[in-house]
């Protein structure tokens, strides 16, 4: 690393952050919280991560001051559980609905904007397993206290969950394949991030509605070189969580995934991308044959292009 980033990281890097709900609250002021869950098809841990957080709403003074849900057009009890856990569900053909949706994390965080009304955002993955509602107040903490950050990134351990068996390191495999070597290509001020494509961050939402956001995947790549871009490194900020445990993916689904994230790196780096499909290999009956993704690469404007206020 640079010297310009290692001080970066001395200063914006919290090991043991250990801001309280009540710390935050004492300095929060005016300023609102929303909490965003986006969702496809995760009744088996929404509803308690929703539980977790749900005390931090509560109160004369809550910490956090709307915690939504919003569905990506999940088909099994996904908003019942939400619902039933506590958490505003919306939908996303409900957010925005003269623009038709189209797949995608991204997607459905960059309608999250127009479906609530906090002044920090607080997005947090919804397949997450033994979830620690202290990310929240670890997420905000950097936000609540220092002037100049406007976008967290949480960071963590991440075991490999292999059907039954959990191996205590090895995921963010895109991460480390993919990503880090990206950015030592193309951003190499950025090195010091550890978990760029971490789905559990904060922000302003001054800075959210003012970028694209990615429709897919490369969501989280596309905000973090483009907060780069418009606030350089003094912008960011990042937090240690602990652990973070959720469902991993096959590795033909992280090639599409890694695809998505490819396109919004080089899009934000002016390096021409042909947009081709992914070709991948299934063996079938001892023969190798090929099988082509045509890969989502689509971005939104920004939010402040379409709200007016």
């Amino acid at each position: 690393m640079d010297p310009l980033t290692e001080q970066w990281f001395a200063r914006r890097t919290w090991q043991e952050p250990a801001w309280s709900a009540d710390d935050l609250v004492a300095v929060k002021n005016s300023r609102r919280v929303s909490v965003v869950l986006p969702a496809l098809d995760e009744e088996a841990t929404v509803g308690a991560i929703v539980t977790a957080i749900l005390p931090l709403t509560l109160g004369p003074a809550p910490l956090v001051d709307e915690l939504v849900v919003v569905d990506s057009g999940s088909t099994d009890r996904t908003v019942e559980v939400a619902t039933a856990a506590g958490a505003k569900v919306v939908h996303r053909t409900d957010v925005l609905p003269e623009l038709e949706p189209v797949p995608g994390k991204g997607e459905v965080l960059w309608r999250s904007l127009a479906a609530t009304t906090g002044d920090i955002i607080c997005f947090l993955d919804s397949d997450l397993v033994d979830f620690d509602p202290g990310f929240v107040p670890a997420l905000l903490g950097p936000l609540l206290t220092e002037p100049q950050v406007e976008l967290v990134k949480g960071f963590y351990r991440r075991p490999l969950r292999l059907e039954t068996k959990e191996t205590d390191t090895g995921g963010g495999r895109v991460t480390e394949l993919l990503v880090r070597p990206l950015l030592a290509a193309l951003r190499p001020e950025l090195a010091a991030v550890v978990q760029p494509l971490g789905g559990e961050y904060a922000a302003t939402r001054r800075l959210l509605e003012s970028v694209p956001f990615a429709a897919g995947y490369g969501v989280e790549i596309g905000l973090l070189l483009d907060t780069y871009a418009k606030l350089g490194l003094e912008g960011l900020a990042q937090v240690n969580l602990g652990v973070r445990k959720h469902r991993n993916r096959s590795l033909l689904q992280l090639g599409v995934m890694a695809r998505q994230i490819l396109a919004a790196a080089l899009a934000r780096s002016d390096v021409p991308d042909a947009r081709g499909a992914l070709t991948q290999f299934l063996q079938v009956d001892g023969e190798w044959l090929p099988t082509s993704t045509s890969v989502n690469m689509s971005e939104r404007p920004p939010m402040c292009e379409v709200l007016v206020r």
